[in-house]
């Protein structure tokens, strides 16, 4: 492990895991029958990973040649062998909304697939490791919100897709730093790291709105009044959580690793580690407690 001026660890061994998860037609698309609107929100972040994904790997493979530091050359094998497996299982995911009949899936995918292509080809590989290095701070973010209102986000939702959120999230708060790491060893500046974290944040956040209202229009939701006023206080409520954890991003001493873990994150590695089975299936009816419990066990 590394550790930094002041002693502090500054990572720890990653761990590629291999997730059993299974995706089936039943609930595709509303896996969140209380929460539809919550559902494509999740649904449309969703279409973004087997593209983005890969552009940060790309990324990251480009900068391996110029990093001096053993450990973070296996930080960074470990973090592109995480991200291979989470946008493959969100590929296999986004293939049961396209067959549970949502036509804009195609074109949806098709803007996040040129978007990463011309991200990595015209831009810098300064501008691409510090997009990197955006995302995965705000996805730090999110990952924290959505562990803390798990309870709410997440209850008598699907257990399939919602074992499938919270396991990539987990494993996003796990490799944390790795990206701030790579940047700050070859680039490093301020300046150069906000402007990335703004220019990822505002890209998400335009397709993934993008991505919802299409998928409520196909659904006749977006009309709905009553509709619209749910997804207006889920995005409030995840906004008015989100944006503390994101606002200190902008620290000038923000660094992810003096971010502490959620507990419950590290009851879910255990929980994979002594049944991997069981963590691509969580019982989403317990998921207020400090431990994850699988839905096969009650």
């Amino acid at each position: 492990m590394r550790h930094d001026a002041n002693g502090t660890v500054a990572s720890k061994t990653l761990q590629v895991r291999r997730v059993p998860f299974t995706f089936s037609l039943d609930n595709a698309g509303h896996w969140n029958r209380a929460k539809p609107e919550f559902s494509h929100i999740v649904n449309s972040a969703s279409l973004a990973m087997p593209y983005l994904e890969p552009y940060l790997i790309r990324s990251m493979r480009e900068a391996r040649p110029e990093i001096q530091d053993t450990e973070l050359q296996r930080d960074l094998d470990l973090y592109i062998g995480q991200e291979a497996t989470h946008f493959r299982q969100h590929k296999a995911f986004n293939k049961t909304l396209s067959l549970a009949g949502y036509e804009s899936v195609q074109s949806l995918e098709k803007v996040l697939e040129a978007d990463y292509q011309n991200l990595g080809q015209q831009r810098s590989l300064r501008f691409n490791l510090a997009y990197a290095e955006g995302f995965e701070s705000m996805a730090l973010a999110i990952g924290h919100m959505l562990i803390e209102d798990r309870h709410y986000l997440f209850g008598n939702s699907d257990t399939e897709v919602a074992s499938l959120i919270l396991w990539h999230f987990v494993e996003e708060i796990e490799h944390k730093n790795v990206a701030f790491d790579v940047f700050e060893h070859l680039y490093g500046g301020y300046f150069s790291r906000i402007g990335g974290l703004l220019y990822a944040t505002g890209h998400i956040f335009l397709r993934t709105g993008q991505g919802y209202r299409a998928l409520l229009k196909e659904d006749g939701l977006w009309q709905d009044s009553a509709s619209r006023w749910q997804l207006t206080k889920i995005l409030l409520r995840i906004f008015g959580k989100l944006l503390p954890k994101w606002l200190r991003i902008f620290l000038p001493w923000y660094h992810p690793r003096k971010i502490p873990d959620p507990d419950w994150g590290r009851a879910w590695s255990q929980l994979y580690d002594e049944n991997p089975q069981s963590s691509a299936a969580l019982d989403t009816r317990n998921l207020n407690g400090a431990v994850p419990i699988a839905a096969s066990a009650n």
